[in-house]
C-alpha cells in the first residue's frame, strides 16, 4: 500500500475514533494504544495536551533544588516541553513564567509564595477557549498555590492568560493577565484537574481541605473562574487526591479517577473511579460488603497504580489516558518518571453482595 494511502487511512481511523467518543473500542485493524513512560524530563504532577499538530507536556520543575515543606526552598516554576507525538522525544522544558515575577494576589514574588514556606505550587493545567465561552482561542494556565489558602483563607487557585500553548504566561507576557478566580464550590486548596467535553464549558474537579472530599464546579465564559454550578462531596468520597476525568460519548457517562487514598509523593497508591450520567449530579462509586471490608474494595481499578500515584486524566486524539507520577518518595522529585496508560470504560453488570465476579468498568494496564 502506498505511503500516501496509509497516511490517509490513519487519519480517517483517528477521526472516526474521536467521533465514537473517548474510551470507545478501537476500530478493527487499528493498533491498540499501549502505556509508556516519559523519563528524564523534569516535569511532574504533569498533564499532556495536543494543540494543533504538537503535543505539550506541562509540569512542576524540581531540578533547581525544590524540597517540599522546607522553608525558603528554591521554587523552580512550571515548565513546558513539546513533541510531535506523546512518546517523544520531548524538547527541554521551558519556563511558563519566571519564579521571581510578582504574585499579583499576595504582592510578593512567586518564589516567596511557593518556596517561602515550602508548600510549593503545583498542578499546571492549560486549557484553550475554543468551542465554548468566549470562543476566542485564548490559552489559560491554571495552577494552585496552597499558601494563598493557608495565609489568606481564600481558594488556592490562579489563572494566567498566555501568549500561546508554550507561554509565556501572566502579566509579563504580551497582553497577558492574572486572575484570582472566584469559586464557590471549589473554594479549597487541594489537587485539581480540568474536565473538558467538546461544545461545553470545562469544569474544575478539586479536592477539599480536611476530609479531602471531591467537588466539581463549572467554569465561567472566560474560563478564569466558576459559575457556582457544581456538586459537592462527589460519591461521598474522602481522603483522596489527584483527580481527573473524561466524558465517554459511547455510553454517555462521565468517568472520574483519583488516588485512593491521598498522600504526599507516595509510590504504589491505588487508582479508583466514580461515574455519573451528568457532570453535576448522579455520581456513584461502588461500595463493599462484609465485616471490616475496606470501603474502597470495588472501586479500585489498579491496586498499585503501576508503582506510582495517579495524577489526572488527559484525552489525546479521542483516547483518555491516566497520568501517573512514578514518585521516588523524596522531597525533591526531579528524577521521577511519568506514566501514561490508556483508560477504557466498558459498563459491566453486578452489585456488591451479589455473589458474582466483579469486573470494574474502568481499567488501565501497566504494560
Amino acid at each position: 500500500m502506498p505511503a500516501r494511502v496509509r497516511a490517509i487511512l490513519a487519519t480517517v481511523i483517528l477521526a472516526a475514533a474521536a467521533l465514537l467518543g473517548a474510551g470507545s473500542p478501537a476500530l478493527a485493524g487499528a493498533a491498540a494504544p499501549r502505556p509508556f513512560v516519559i523519563e528524564g524530563l523534569d516535569l511532574h504532577d504533569a498533564t499532556v495536551k495536543r494543540f494543533g499538530n504538537r503535543y505539550y507536556m506541562y509540569g512542576s520543575m524540581y531540578a533547581c533544588g525544590f524540597e517540599w515543606y522546607v522553608n525558603n526552598t528554591p521554587w523552580c516554576g512550571f515548565g513546558v516541553s513539546t513533541a510531535s507525538r506523546p512518546q517523544g522525544p520531548w524538547s527541554a522544558p521551558k519556563p511558563l513564567f519566571a519564579p521571581d515575577s510578582e504574585d499579583p494576589y499576595a504582592k510578593r514574588s512567586w518564589q516567596a509564595t511557593c518556596g517561602g514556606t515550602g508548600q510549593g505550587c503545583f498542578n499546571p493545567r492549560m486549557i484553550q477557549r475554543t468551542g465554548w465561552g468566549l470562543n476566542d482561542g485564548a490559552f489559560l494556565l491554571w495552577f494552585n498555590a496552597p499558601r494563598h489558602h493557608t495565609q489568606y483563607k481564600v481558594n488556592a487557585y490562579n489563572v494566567m492568560t498566555c501568549a500561546g500553548p508554550a507561554g509565556p504566561c501572566g502579566p509579563a507576557a504580551a497582553n497577558g493577565t492574572y486572575t484570582k478566580p472566584v469559586l464557590d464550590v471549589c473554594a479549597g486548596n487541594g489537587d485539581f484537574g480540568i474536565i473538558e467535553r467538546a461544545g461545553t464549558r470545562p469544569a474544575i474537579v478539586c479536592t477539599m481541605p480536611g476530609e479531602t472530599a471531591l467537588n466539581i464546579e463549572e467554569l465561567n465564559t472566560r474560563g478564569d473562574g466558576g459559575t457556582g454550578v457544581g456538586v459537592q462531596g462527589v460519591a461521598g468520597l474522602t481522603h483522596i487526591e489527584g483527580p481527573g476525568g473524561f466524558w465517554n460519548a459511547a455510553h454517555r457517562t462521565y468517568v472520574l479517577t483519583y488516588s485512593d487514598q491521598g498522600c504526599g509523593y507516595c509510590a504504589g497508591t491505588p487508582t479508583s473511579y466514580a461515574t455519573a450520567p451528568s457532570l453535576y449530579s448522579g455520581w456513584t462509586a461502588p461500595g463493599n460488603v462484609g465485616w471490616g471490608a475496606p470501603v474502597y474494595g470495588r472501586r479500585v481499578i489498579n491496586g498499585t497504580s503501576c508503582g506510582g500515584q495517579p495524577r489526572t486524566v488527559t484525552v489525546l486524539d479521542g483516547q483518555p489516558w491516566q497520568i501517573v507520577d512514578l514518585w521516588r518518595g523524596t522531597r525533591n522529585e526531579a528524577q521521577a518518571g511519568t506514566l501514561l496508560a490508556p483508560l477504557s470504560y466498558h459498563p459491566t453488570p453486578g452489585t456488591p453482595g451479589d455473589g458474582k465476579r466483579w469486573i470494574p468498568p474502568v481499567s488501565y494496564s501497566c504494560s
